[in-house]
This record gives C-alpha cells, sequence and structure tokens, in this order.
C-alpha cells in the first residue's frame, strides 16, 4: 500500500498531530511538496501533502483562510502539515477552523521535524510500496508463465482473475467466449461482444475501458501483427494497481503467443488436411485415414459434408479477405463445439471445408447464409449432401454443382438435398438456356403472331398429353385433324421431326422456359 496521512502521523520520528480532517488520514499521499506561496493551486497535480510555515499566509484571517483551504481541496491536495514554532508558535485559530469546516486534515509539524525528512519519508513508503508492486508483478509473470508451459490459456485466465481480485475472459478472433473465470463470468463477458467487435475493427494492438454500475472493464487486444486475433478482458471494482497492471501485460504477452504458436500450428494444420483431401479426392481412403490420425481421424469414420465457399465479389486489398473471415468463423464454431474440421484453401479464391453431418461447423454455415442473398453476403456457398470416404470426389462435385446453382440464383448458400428433392425448373433460369428456347420457338411465335394458328398453344397441349390426339384436341377444344395439321405445320416450320424422343424433350423444356421467363 502507498503511504497515507495516517502512516505519516503514526511515523514515531515524525511527530505529527492532527488537528483537523481526522477521518480522512487514510487518504494516500503521492508526493510531499513545500510552497510558501499564497496560492500553489497551479503548481499542485492532486495527491499532495502541503508543507508551509506560512510565512506569506494571512493565518489569522478566517476568511482568507476559508478561500485558502477550498483552494486545496478542488485541486486535489490531501493535507496541509503546518511548521509550528517558525512564524506562528501554534496554527492559528482561523486555519484550523477552515480545515475543520471543509474535513481537510491539517498536521501540526513540530519545530525539531524538518520538511525534509517527511518527503524522504514519503519517498521511501513510495518506493518500498512500488518495490512491491514489482515484486509482486514479477511473481505474478512467474505464475502465469508456469500455467501457460503447463495447462494452456484456460489457466492462464483462472490465475489472472485471481491477481487482480476481480474476473478476467478470453476471446477468440470471432469475438465469441472461450475461456472465463470465475465460472459466473461467462456472462458478464457475453455482454460485451459489442464492444470487442468495435476493438476487433482497430489495428493491433488496442485497448479501451469501458464501464458500468457492475464493475470497470479493461480490454486488450491479443496479435503480433496488426490484425487482432483475440482479444482480453479483466474487470475490476477499481482501476488497476502497479501489481495488477504487470500481470495484465503478462497475460497480455502469453495469450498472444499462444495465439502465434496456434497460427503456426494451424498452418501445418492445412497442409496436412490439403494432403488428406487430396487423397479423399483420388479415392485412397486408407491412405487418408492413415495420414489424418488423431487430428481428422474420427472426422472421417462419420458422415460429413463438402462446402466450398468463394468470394460474393471482388474482394476489397484493404479489407480482411471473405473467405479468411469465413474460415475463422467455421474453426470458432468448431472449437466452442469440440467438433474436428478440416479447412483448406484451394486457392485464393476458392475454400473447402469439410465437416461433421448435423454439427456445429454446418450449422453455423447454414444459419449464416442460408437465408441470404448473394448481394448481401461476403462469400457464396456449395454445400454436399452427407457423404462418406468413398464418395468424397462425388461430393465435392455436388458442391460445385450447388455453388454453380447459388451464383445463377443470386444466392449466398445452396444445398444439393435442394437440388435433388426441388423442380428442375429454377436451373432452367439462365440466360444461355433462355436464349435456346427463344430461338428454337421464335418461327412457332412469329407465325402465330399472323393470325394464322396457334400452333405454340398447340404443341404444348399435345406435349403435356404425351402424343395423344384425342386428348390434346379435345383441351384445346378443336378437332383432332386440325390439330395433326398443326402438328405437321410444326414440324415443317422447326424442320424437326416430332417422332423423335430429344426433339420433343427439347421443345418440351423451351416451352417451360419461356412460361418461366413470361412468369417473372
Amino acid at each position: 500500500m502507498p503511504p497515507t496521512l495516517a502512516s505519516l502521523v503514526q511515523h514515531s520520528a515524525l511527530k505529527l498531530t492532527v488537528r483537523a480532517g481526522e477521518d480522512r488520514l487514510e487518504t494516500p499521499v503521492r508526493w510531499a511538496h513545500v510552497s510558501e506561496l499564497a496560492d500553489p493551486v497551479p503548481y499542485m497535480e492532486g495527491g499532495e501533502l502541503l508543507l508551509v510555515t506560512a510565512m506569506t499566509l494571512d493565518a489569522e484571517d478566517l476568511e482568507a483562510m476559508r478561500r485558502y483551504v477550498r483552494r486545496l481541496v478542488g485541486a486535489g491536495v490531501v493535507g496541509l502539515g503546518f511548521a509550528v514554532g517558525v512564524y506562528y508558535e501554534d496554527i492559528p485559530e482561523a486555519l484550523v477552523e477552515a480545515a475543520k469546516e471543509e474535513g481537510f486534515p491539517l498536521l501540526a509539524v513540530p519545530r525539531r521535524t524538518p520538511f525534509l525528512a517527511i518527503s524522504k519519508a514519503v519517498s521511501a513508503a513510495n518506493a518500498a510500496d512500488q518495490y512491491r508492486a514489482v515484486t509482486a508483478g514479477f511473481e505474478a509473470q512467474r505464475e502465469l508463465t508456469r500455467a501457460a508451459l503447463a495447462e494452456g490459456p484456460d489457466a492462464v485466465v483462472a490465475r489472472l482473475a485471481a491477481h487482480i481480485d476481480g474476473w478476467a475472459a478470453l476471446y477468440d478472433a470471432s469475438g465469441a467466449v472461450v475461456a472465463a473465470a470465475p465460472e459466473w463470468a461467462t456472462r458478464r463477458a457475453a455482454r460485451l461482444t459489442g464492444d470487442v467487435e468495435r476493438l476487433r475493427e482497430r489495428s493491433a494492438p488496442a485497448s479501451a475501458v469501458v464501464g458500468d454500475t457492475e464493475d470497470r472493464v479493461e480490454l486488450q487486444s491479443l496479435g503480433s501483427g496488426r490484425r487482432v486475433r483475440g482479444a482480453l478482458a479483466v474487470g475490476t471494482g477499481a482501476p488497476l494497481g502497479t501489481a495488477e497492471r504487470y500481470a495484465v501485460h503478462s497475460a497480455v504477452a502469453l495469450l498472444t503467443l499462444s495465439t502465434e504458436r496456434s497460427r503456426a500450428l494451424q498452418a501445418a494444420e492445412q497442409r496436412l488436411g490439403a494432403a488428406v483431401l487430396r487423397m479423399l479426392l483420388s479415392g485412397q481412403q486408407d491412405h487418408a485415414r492413415a495420414v489424418a490420425g488423431d487430428l481428422y481421424g474420427g472426422l472421417l469414420d462419420a458422415p460429413f459434408r463438402l462446402v466450398i465457399a468463394e468470394p460474393a465479389g471482388d474482394p476489397d486489398p484493404a479489407s480482411e479477405h471473405p473467405l479468411l473471415a469465413f474460415a475463422e468463423s467455421l474453426e470458432s464454431a468448431a472449437a466452442r463445439a469440440g467438433e474436428a474440421v478440416l479447412v483448406v484453401p484451394d486457392s485464393d479464391d476458392r475454400l473447402v471445408v469439410l465437416a461433421a453431418d448435423g454439427g456445429a461447423v454446418v450449422a453455423a454455415c447454414t444459419s449464416a447464409y442460408a437465408d441470404k442473398e448473394a448481394e448481401d453476403a461476403e462469400v457464396v456457398v456449395g454445400l454436399s449432401a452427407p457423404t462418406g470416404p468413398i464418395a468424397a470426389a462425388g461430393a465435392y462435385k455436388q458442391s460445385e454443382q450447388a455453388l454453380s446453382v447459388a451464383r445463377r440464383r443470386g444466392r449466398a448458400l445452396v444445398e444439393h438435398e435442394e437440388l435433388a428433392a426441388g423442380s428442375i425448373l429454377p436451373l432452367l433460369a439462365d440466360d444461355a438456356v433462355r436464349a435456346f428456347a427463344d430461338g428454337m420457338l421464335r418461327a412457332l411465335y412469329e407465325h402465330d403472331a399472323t393470325g394464322r394458328g396457334d400452333l405454340v398453344a398447340s404443341l404444348r397441349a399435345w406435349l403435356s398429353r404425351h402424343g395423344q390426339w384425342d386428348a390434346a384436341a379435345a383441351d384445346l377444344g378443336v378437332h383432332r385433324h386440325t390439330l395433326r395439321y398443326r402438328m405437321r405445320r410444326v414440324e415443317e416450320i422447326l424442320g424437326r421431326s416430332l417422332d423423335d424422343p430429344d426433339v420433343r424433350m427439347e421443345l418440351w423444356l423451351a416451352l417451360k422456359t419461356t412460361s418461366a421467363a413470361a412468369a417473372e
């Protein structure tokens, strides 16, 4: 603890006596300062014990002393030491009364006690307090380092919370709480996700102080580069002292090293994951399992899905690459759920993810992008059906197909199962398909526009009845001979035989495409 007015009064060599402000003697003293100025306030910083002989003060004028004391109180001066037996044999009653009115500590300094002795006592006590704080800080650093080496980031957070007599929480790159101590602090830390998000938007290193009626919270970014890799929050009832500050700085350094080491391990895991993926896609399932080992082995033993993601537009070079943010969000979801996930950058513009079917990663992906339009998302995603190692190559193709459809439809995410279970008609909403349909049917539409018949409607009715003349003619309300004549005219105009099943199929799709376009 720093020196207080009470500790100076109790100092046996100083022989100080209290004449006013007895209730405020526990106030810390930052420094002892001598000034005989009538107004020393411009030279005060706050926290000083002011020492005077009153050689320039009208110490017997009550109103003057009231103004003098109020000025000292307003400047943050913690007490006044008055030398008795120099210019005044005792402290004038006017000064004593003014000090009592303000509750301002007033100490009588005997003639045999030099001001220098008081200054030395304050300085020595502050130096001792600083030494204790530094020693405690170094001890905290050693304990946090041992915890980091033996147990990991969770233990660092727990030890830090004990050292600061408060709480601490660790956030990952996505802003999610990954560790907190004590246990109740998890809920408190979760309420700060907005503040953590704003901190992540700034270049590292960055810090912020937030507070409410509960506590005072300091946020510190983690990461050695410009990009924030995580954040540390510490909550206390009062500003951090020197020892606590040492502990926090040590924790930030250790957690940053842990984060950087994790990045190096992550890069190695990505290289291993890329090798595993190549083996799976080339049909070498047994080799893939052997290489994956315990790291990804469990993932290959259960149904999984393949996810392919690409940027929705041209990435901004000045901003974080969207695929990097996408990968971090999925890895954070996997870490929170204790799942294995394989994330492989296929190129600068494509990311491949292998994740457990029905797990947290797939859920995070679908919940974030399933209902979004591509223009409102950073990435476009294709998701395969559930599969296993033997069919991994087929799942990759499914993901590519779903991704292609998502781009054509302007969607942020499409699942392959959605394509297999749905109608083929949405797939026809493509400019190339519409151009083909328009070219195939244009001559018939031009014929009908002259008023010489209704060949398009007749063709549609005939195809919908699978070539049954009577049923199609009844639908049109014409004689079957009239319908036969119209179908011959269709063949003549198109130069193609309706006996060919391929021709009938192409005409039916062309009619469906034009109908869908007209409906839009």
